[in-house]
């Protein structure tokens, strides 16, 4: 199973931090998992122009493919604006609009303050919808007062992370049952 940690912005660190806490509980949740940690910040990834993904090389190609591989995806993303960032906004204009059929899609959202809570139902769950994921409902929001020197300090945000991982992991196992049953219907 590959499961992709997405890093969703080139600026800041905040988000970058969660999302290498997020990776590790994958690991530890789900050992047997080949779990990918994306960091946009360290891909020079080209702005879409509607070529298809797998004409794409070197960094984008490479960011573009793990995606599409991958059985699960995390999404990390800051607020900026009280939207999520542009190089995030590419990244899902560079895939297919099936891009996420039958994958297993989280969340996770990092911002300045709380007003920004609601970014995730109003901006991001529509675009994942649309591209048809698996969405899991809840997600992890955490303000800009949890962090100190690239450290996350509530541990209430670490629970909430390792729920948001074990949410991931229960819908992947659905998803796999799901999966199996359909493929069983049929007889070749």
């Amino acid at each position: 199973m590959n499961i992709v940690a997405l890093s969703g912005s080139t600026a800041g660190s905040k988000t970058r931090t969660a999302m290498n806490y997020t990776a590790a509980s994958l690991q530890k949740q789900l050992p047997d998992a080949d779990v990918t940690l994306l960091d946009l910040a360290e891909y020079d990834v080209q702005f879409s122009d509607g070529r298809h993904y797998l004409d794409y090389d070197g960094d984008t190609g490479y960011v573009v493919r793990t995606m599409m591989e991958a059985d699960a995806v995390i999404i990390g993303t800051p607020v900026f604006q009280a939207s999520i960032p542009g190089t995030l906004k590419n990244l899902f204009d560079l895939l297919p609009g099936d891009a996420f059929s039958g994958k297993v899609v989280s969340m996770l959202v990092t911002a300045g303050s709380a007003k920004h809570y609601l970014i995730a139902e109003q901006q991001l769950k529509p675009i994942l919808g649309y591209m048809k994921a698996e969405i899991v409902q809840g997600y992890v929001f955490i303000e800009e007062k949890n962090f100190y020197q690239k450290q996350i300090t509530d541990d209430d945000v670490l629970f909430r992370i390792d729920r948001l991982v074990e949410d991931t992991k229960f819908r992947i196992d659905v998803q796999v049952k799901i999966q199996e049953e359909q493929d069983a219907a049929y007889d070749f």
